[in-house]
């Protein structure tokens, strides 16, 4: 926990905000794919560290299809505990968040997965099908471990609803940007994101960062003044798929300069 906050300081400090990027972990194989997370850190202020599953329900058919290579590649929670070892020596001071299911969770045991991922060097936890009414025993374990719980807003979350995931999460909540999955989106509603921004910070006093569908540098820059960070996932690993790693580097470079004051 302590590593995400003094990111998000230290970047206002500069005049920035956080350029968060998201890849699945054993994507396309599990030797690869720290590669391709060493590079995403050479511009990425916090990474998400996707854990493979064979259902993954929020997710548009880009970040789909990347679940489905890593488990062909023998992706398991051991291994995506020791890809973040390898990440966590590599970038001492960058947070580092697992985004993952639950059942994968539950299968390894909670209290075990906890214990483990801080060991390895996580500093937080993005778990899209555990809601706020079944999560208070996970945040709470959590956050003893001075580690931060991220739990998900959309844009029909209620005030009363925000309360509850504001009293839950951590150093951030996660406003997913439309009402569906994740993919790459032509166009946001920037209007109604910038106040929905407004009234999650208002409601739960916590900083607030937006995904799904945040894919090029105009995006960011269109809505920079109300998110305190972006979370950039499918553009990313459509190009892993494609293995352009020149094209990837690219992407990370024109968004990374979106996140500094316009």
């Amino acid at each position: 926990m302590e590593r995400i906050g003094k990111t998000f300081t230290g970047l206002k400090e500069k005049g920035e905000k956080p350029l968060i990027v998201y890849a699945t972990a054993c994507d396309p194989d599990c030797r690869e794919s720290v590669d391709y997370f060493k590079l995403i850190l050479e511009y990425a202020d916090m990474v998400e560290v996707g854990m493979p599953f064979s259902d993954p329900l929020a997710d548009g058919p880009t970040i789909q299809k990347a679940h489905e290579r890593a488990l062909r590649a023998g992706a398991n929670t051991c291994r995506v505990l020791e890809l973040v070892s390898e990440l966590r020596e590599f970038a001492p001071e960058k947070p580092i968040i697992l985004m993952g299911y639950y059942n994968p969770i539950f299968v390894y045991g909670e209290d075990k997965f906890i214990r483990d991922a801080k060991s390895a060097g996580v500093d937080g936890f993005i778990v899209p099908d555990l809601p706020p009414e079944e999560g208070e025993d996970f945040s709470r374990k959590v956050k003893s471990l001075k580690l931060s719980p991220v739990f998900l807003a959309a844009p029909t979350s209620t005030d009363e609803r925000l309360k509850k995931i504001g009293q839950l999460s951590g150093e951030f909540i996660y406003y997913v940007s439309v009402t569906g999955i994740t993919g790459e989106r032509e166009e946001l509603a920037y209007s109604q994101i910038e106040g929905d921004i407004e009234r999650i910070k208002r409601v739960t006093g916590k900083r607030a960062v937006v995904g799904f569908g945040i894919s090029k540098p105009e995006h960011i820059r269109k809505m920079y003044n109300n998110p305190d960070g972006f979370v950039v996932g499918s553009a990313v690993v459509r190009r892993i798929e494609k293995r352009d790693k020149e094209g990837l580097k690219e992407l990370l470079k024109t968004l990374k300069d979106a996140t500094k004051s316009p």
